[in-house]
């Protein structure tokens, strides 16, 4: 029996998960592994270990169902974690629905969005193993300044790679990373070798979190006081995220609800795995059914256009090769305005999930986002950054569709972070300068033709 009378639930610090889920057990088969640059043999812990501390790179390859959250990470997410779960009744009354809209809204972090639930982690077992200094790549800003805050807990430096066109269009950003300590660079920049080989071809140069990728590796390997972190893709960084659907599903559990539909939009594969993989692990398991569906942009749709095979993860092919859906490590993007979902390639675990057919993936044109934004901000009152503005647009095509059909549709999504540093992409919607992009197949073709071609 659904209690109805609640439209903020929220649980105390006494609640909140202390355990990471690793879906990866309990999938039906593994997923493919990480492959050397060079011999294209499975890589090992010491292929990874100028990136990554050895705690994080045993987490990436654990076989543990739930790993423990240190109690030091606990103490900083005690911060703004649990985080509230809203059902969006002004929304629903908007569109006349009989569905209701769940929204995990992970904005509360101090950096706005969800990427302290990983930057943190990932700051502490660097410093728990005497690294300094971490660099790192950032499109939208939001998992720059997750780790320019991160690492101010643990008195670490961090320097910081933004992608050129959102360093241009969110100044902002880069002043709130240097209030929390961090350098931060446009990429491609003046400061690596590869950065300066792209801006002597192109000084106005985009940039993608492909090249930032590699100036930030780059930085990394040539001194072993610093280390890299990445803000999405890998299976510690969704690991780390999962603390987004426990505390989801412990908060539906108390109003008496399950989700029909869950929707998360879907760049790198962080925020959808963090908010999705508790709830496919109940699924598997037999104790709820939801749709669960995968939600990006027109304009870099890995999932719905993209090849599932190896590639690098960064432009200029430094690091593993990973098994993904993939346009191509050498993609730049249209300068869509969610700089957050710019990547070039899937998260592999997202991707392996997605082949085995346990989840589902759209693509959704960016105008069609803000249009849904626009009523989610007149309704909820919460300014959407760019990236759920596409979870939003998914979440009311399901309620519309309940509409039409009659049907109680319970629809969850997360709410991954706020806009307040995004007011370039909203003035850009409401001056009619917004346009949709769509990847056109000879686009997708040329930067395909450099993937490396890797037998199995």
């Amino acid at each position: 029996m659904s209690d109805d009378n609640y439209t903020k639930v929220l649980l105390d610090e006494s609640e909140m998960p202390t355990q990471w889920y690793n879906i990866v057990p309990d999938l039906p088969e593994p997923p493919p592994p990480a492959l050397h640059p060079g011999t294209h043999e499975p890589a090992g812990p010491e292929d990874f270990a100028p990136l990554f501390p050895m705690a994080l790179i045993m987490q990436e390859v654990s076989q543990d169902r739930y790993i423990d959250i240190p109690g030091e990470v606990l103490d900083v997410f005690r911060l703004w974690r649990p985080s509230p779960l809203f059902r969006a009744r002004r929304l629903e009354k908007l569109l006349d629905t009989p569905a209701k809209i769940f929204y995990k809204y992970e904005g509360v972090s101090p950096a706005g969005s969800h990427k302290p639930n990983t930057a943190v982690p990932q700051a502490y077992y660097n410093h728990m193993e005497g690294i300094t200094k971490l660099t790192t790549e950032t499109g939208a800003g939001q998992w720059g300044s997750s780790l320019a805050f991160a690492t101010a807990q643990f008195g670490m430096e961090c320097e910081v790679w933004q992608v050129a066109a959102s360093y241009r269009a969110k100044p902002h950003r880069k002043t709130m990373m240097e209030t929390w300590g961090a350098t931060v660079h446009p990429s491609p920049s003046e400061v690596t070798e590869f950065g300066r080989s792209l801006l002597a071809d192109n000084p106005d140069h985009p940039g993608s979190l492909g090249i930032a990728i590699s100036e930030a590796v780059a930085e990394a390997v040539a001194d072993p006081s610093v280390r890299y972190a990445l803000g999405s893709v890998l299976n510690h960084v969704l690991m780390h995220q999962t603390i987004i659907g426990e505390e989801a599903l412990i908060q539906l559990a108390k109003v008496g609800e399950t989700p029909d539909v869950l929707v998360g939009c879907t760049g790198g594969g962080s925020n959808f795995g963090g908010l999705s993989f508790p709830f496919l692990r109940e699924k598997m398991a037999g104790n709820m059914n939801p749709t669960i569906r995968c939600v990006e942009p027109a304009a870099c749709p890995s999932l719905t256009k993209g090849e599932y095979r190896y590639d690098f993860g960064d432009t200029a092919g430094m690091t593993p090769l990973m098994k993904m859906h993939t346009l191509g490590h050498d993609f730049v993007p249209d300068e869509i305005h969610a700089g957050g979902l710019r990547y070039h390639g899937m998260a592999p675990l997202v991707s392996h999930i997605y082949e085995l057919g346990l989840v589902e993936a759209i693509s959704i044109p960016q105008i069609e986002c803000f249009e849904s934004a626009i009523k989610f901000a007149r309704t909820e009152g919460i300014v959407p950054a760019p990236e759920p503005t596409h979870a939003i647009a998914a979440a009311i095509r399901e309620a519309l569709h309940a509409k039409e059909t009659g049907e109680e549709t319970v629809i969850l999504t997360a709410l991954c972070g706020h806009g307040h540093f995004d007011m370039a992409a909203y003035e850009s919607y409401f001056g009619g300068s917004m346009v949709n992009y769509d990847l056109s197949d000879a686009t997708l073709a040329a930067a395909m033709e450099t993937v490396p071609v890797v037998n199995g």
